[in-house]
C-alpha cells in the first residue's frame, strides 16, 4: 500500500478488521439460530449482464455469506433481459418461502428501469434496503433495513470510539445509496449529530467542510477532498472509490478515494483508506441484512 508509508497523525481505521468483526459475529448468531433447529438464512442474488466489477462484487458477496452460514445463489441473466421479464423472477422470489433476502445487483442495463425492479421487491426481503417502505422506515426512526455503506459507516465510528452525539457531520454527496440515508441515520436519537449535507450547488464547500466534526466525502470525485477542507484533528471517512490512471503500476492504475490520502491524514484525527475502509463494512452489514430477514428481526 503505497499511501500507509507516509507519515500520518490520524488513526488509520481498519474497515477490514470491523468488517471482520460484524461478519464473525453474524455468523454466531446464525449458528445459534441453527442449532435451535431453523434452516441456515437463504439470499438470492439477481445479477443481469456480463459487468466484471458487478460479477466480482457479486462473488465476494457469496463467498462472505458461505464464511457466515449463509446460503445463497446467483441468478444470471443475459444484458437483453426484458423488463417485465425481470419483474416475474422478482415476484417468484418473492412469493418463494426458502428465499429470506433478495439483492438485485446495480447498474441494470438501459432498457430496465431500476426503479419499478427495487420497488417490486418485498420489503421484507429488501436486504439492500432501497424500497420506499424501508427508506420511510429509516426516515420515521422506524425497525427496517438500513441501506448497507451508511449502516456500515455508523459501525466504523461507534467501534472506532468517534464519538457522534453533540458533533458536527458534514456528508458531501446527496445520493439515495449514500448521502441521503446517512444524514437520516445520523440525526436520529441515538446518534444525535448536527447533520449538513453538500452536493454539487454548495457555495463555498471548504468553509462548510472545515466545520466538521466528522467529514464524509461520497461524491465520487477522485482526491477532491484537500487538507485545506477538513478541520485539524476530525474524522473522515471516504466512500468513492475512483481509478486513477498510474503507468508506474502493473494494473496501469491505481484505486483512491474522495480524499487525498497522504495529505488529509497529516491533519485529520481519524481517516478510513481506500481500498480497506468503508468497502468491506458494504458487504458485511449486507449479511447481517439476510441474518435479520431469516429471524423476522424487523418484522414487528
Amino acid at each position: 500500500m503505497h499511501h500507509r508509508e507516509t507519515e500520518t497523525t490520524a488513526r488509520i481505521i481498519d474497515g477490514k478488521e470491523i468488517a471482520g468483526l460484524i461478519r464473525a459475529e453474524t455468523g454466531e448468531a446464525v449458528a445459534k439460530w441453527r442449532q435451535g433447529g431453523h434452516r441456515a438464512p437463504f439470499l438470492s442474488v439477481v445479477l443481469v449482464g456480463d459487468d466484471p466489477a458487478s460479477a466480482s462484487y457479486v462473488r465476494g458477496k457469496t463467498r462472505a455469506c458461505g464464511q457466515a452460514g449463509i446460503e445463497s445463489d446467483t441468478l444470471t441473466y443475459p444484458d437483453s433481459i426484458k423488463e417485465v421479464e425481470l419483474l416475474a423472477i422478482i415476484d417468484r422470489l418473492n412469493r418463494d418461502d426458502a428465499v429470506d433476502g433478495i439483492l438485485v445487483q446495480l447498474p441494470l442495463p438501459n432498457q430496465i428501469n431500476e426503479r419499478h425492479v427495487i420497488d417490486r421487491i418485498d420489503p421484507g426481503k429488501d436486504v439492500d434496503g432501497f424500497h420506499p417502505v424501508n427508506v420511510g422506515r429509516l426516515v420515521l426512526g422506524h425497525a427496517g433495513f438500513v441501506p448497507a455503506t451508511p449502516a456500515g459507516i455508523i459501525e466504523l465510528l461507534r467501534r472506532s470510539d468517534i464519538q457522534i452525539a453533540g458533533r458536527t457531520a458534514v456528508i458531501v454527496g446527496r445520493s439515495n445509496i449514500v448521502g441521503k440515508p446517512l444524514a437520516n441515520l445520523l440525526i436520529q436519537k441515538g446518534c444525535d449529530a448536527t447533520v449538513t449535507v453538500c452536493h454539487s450547488r454548495t457555495p463555498d464547500l471548504p468553509a462548510v467542510t472545515r466545520r466538521a466534526d466528522i467529514l464524509i466525502a461520497a461524491m465520487g470525485r477522485a482526491e477532491f477532498i484537500t487538507a485545506d477542507m477538513v478541520k485539524e484533528g476530525a474524522a473522515v471517512i471516504d466512500v468513492g472509490i475512483n481509478r486513477v490512471d498510474d503507468p508506474s503500476t502493473d494494473r496501469g492504475y491505481r484505486l483512491t478515494g474522495d480524499v487525498a490520502f497522504d495529505e488529509v491524514a497529516r491533519k485529520a484525527g481519524w481517516i478510513t483508506p481506500v481500498p480497506g475502509g468503508v468497502g468491506p463494512m458494504t458487504i458485511a452489514m449486507v449479511l447481517r441484512n439476510t441474518w435479520l430477514a431469516a429471524s423476522h428481526a424487523l418484522s414487528n
